[in-house]
């Protein structure tokens, strides 16, 4: 478990809020790049104090909900969008939170909430989880899938697949201006899907494009390696489609992060 606390927040794009936290516990992190991810624990309510659960070897859950109903810390997985050292000998972290709205266009969601008024010093950890994406050794090329809940996560896997790797990426996000420049490798295609009717079910678009992507190229190669996630049904829906077109389950990544109301 890390302690920092909040050094900025600032909007990264219409749909992204980027977090900036620092603190010495940070220096001991081993970032390992890709989607390195970690489980985010944040004060119940602002001002209140951080009760942290005692964490030994894997296990924090039921530690985690021995404390108190009205002290335990609330708790989501994020994605480390980077890591830099600092000169005093401690690190900075960057989180990009998704800014979900609700019906009358107000920021919802707890973390959602915090990034987005969070202001410097407050308090939060970071238990480390490692990354999820890990392609054998044997693989000749990858297709990463996401809506924009999985975006730091396909933007880090971009960024740190060699310069030689093959595949492709579809990224579904809400608004235009979500649409970046990713660093990766020359061989490796990205398509963007812009969702515009905001009314639309998250992940669906993406998903369609999967399928279509599939149907035209009508087997993939078995020694691929495939990284599906996002909203649970293009998560699952999207494996389906993959591991039909003939890459075998052991060599899908497949991961709901999280369920649209209505699915």
């Amino acid at each position: 478990m890390f302690s920092a606390t909040v050094v900025r927040s600032v909007r990264l794009a219409p749909s992204f809020q980027r977090v900036t936290v620092a603190g010495a516990d940070l220096a001991d992190f081993e970032w390992r790049g890709f989607d390195h991810w970690f489980r985010l624990f944040l004060p119940p309510a602002p001002g209140a104090p951080l009760v942290l659960p005692r964490v030994s070897g894997r296990s924090w859950w039921k530690p985690y909900l021995a404390i108190a109903e009205h002290e335990r810390p609330h708790c989501s997985n994020y994605t480390v969008a980077a890591l830099r050292r600092t000169a005093e000998g401690g690190a900075e972290m960057d989180i990009d939170v998704v800014l979900h709205h609700d019906s009358e266009g107000a920021i919802a969601g707890g973390v959602a909430i915090w990034a987005s008024t969070a202001t410097a010093g407050s308090p939060l950890a970071m238990l480390d989880q490692g990354p999820l994406f890990d392609p054998p050794a044997d693989t000749r090329a990858v297709h990463l899938v996401t809506d924009e809940s999985g975006l730091p996560a396909v933007r880090g896997i971009l960024r740190d697949l060699s310069a030689d790797a093959a595949g492709t990426a579809i990224i579904e996000v809400p608004s235009p201006g979500d649409v970046e420049e990713l660093t990766r490798p020359a061989d490796v295609d990205v398509t963007w899907i812009v969702r515009h009717d905001q009314t639309a079910v998250p992940g669906a678009a993406a998903l369609a494009a999967v399928q279509t992507s599939v149907a035209a190229v009508g087997r993939v190669d078995p020694l691929d390696y495939a990284f599906v996630v996002g909203e649970s049904t293009l998560a699952t829906e999207g494996r389906r489609a993959v591991h039909r077109a003939g890459l075998p389950k052991s060599r899908i990544l497949f991961s709901g992060f999280w369920k649209h109301e209505g699915h």
